[in-house]
This record gives structure tokens, C-alpha cells and sequence, in this order.
């Protein structure tokens, strides 16, 4: 249903960096490259894309109280793969992958700019 999402950045050489590295275990990759603009996709058929951008308006990106992106990882194992990631990659912890009750499973984290993410799995 959600074709694809985009949240801000405010230095988007550093957030592509990020995600280059992030989104890769996942499949994604650049699928679409602007000047203000960056677009990762896995696969074909344009569903579940995600992109970070500089405001359209060119004020200072921030973060949406309550907005949340969560990357669907396909397992347990990848969840815990794409939490670690995205400490590496100078992300914060927001909440260790773990069970979370009715078989989901997740780890959150904050990216480079504080927009908070989560890497799940349900089954």
C-alpha cells in the first residue's frame, strides 16, 4: 500500500552514506538521484521505497514527533544485522532488538538527523 516514504536531512552526503550502508542488507539500492534528492528501492515494481531529501523549502529539516519508518527486515537475524548497522553508522539507540509481544520482533534507532526508525520483523 505505501508506495514510498521520505523524511529530511540536513547534510545529505552524510545521510546517503548512512543509508547506502544501512538499506544494502536489504536489497536497496539508489534508485533515483537529485540534487536535493535520493531515492533506494529493492528490486522492481516501485513499492516500499524509501528517500531522504533537503527540504523543499530550505529550512533545517527536523523530526516529526510521533513518525516513526520502520524497514521490514524478513527475519530476527536481520533485524539484529540492521540495528547493529545503524550504530555503527553513528545512529543512537532508541530500543535493543528484541521480542516485542505476538511474535514481533524489533530494534529502534535514531539516524544521523533523529528521525526514528525501526528494523522489524513479524512471524
Amino acid at each position: 500500500m505505501v508506495g514510498y516514504v521520505t523524511i529530511g536531512t540536513n547534510d545529505l552526503k552524510r545521510a546517503a552514506a548512512f543509508y547506502d550502508a544501512l538499506l544494502d542488507p536489504l536489497g536497496g539500492k539508489r534508485a533515483m538521484e537529485m540534487e536535493r534528492f535520493i531515492l533506494w528501492a529493492a528490486g522492481t515494481g516501485g513499492n516500499g521505497m524509501f528517500a531522504v531529501a533537503l527540504p523543499f523549502d530550505e529550512k533545517a529539516a527536523t523530526v516529526g514527533n510521533g513518525v516513526m519508518v520502520a524497514l521490514a527486515a524478513g527475519s530476527n537475524e536481520m533485524v539484529d544485522k540492521l540495528y547493529a548497522k545503524a550504530i555503527e553508522l553513528g545512529g543512537t539507540d532508541e530500543g535493543a532488538p528484541g521480542a516485542r509481544g505476538g511474535g514481533f520482533y524489533a530494534g529502534y534507532f535514531r539516524d544521523l538527523d533523529g528521525n526514528k526508525l525501526n528494523a522489524y520483523h513479524l512471524g
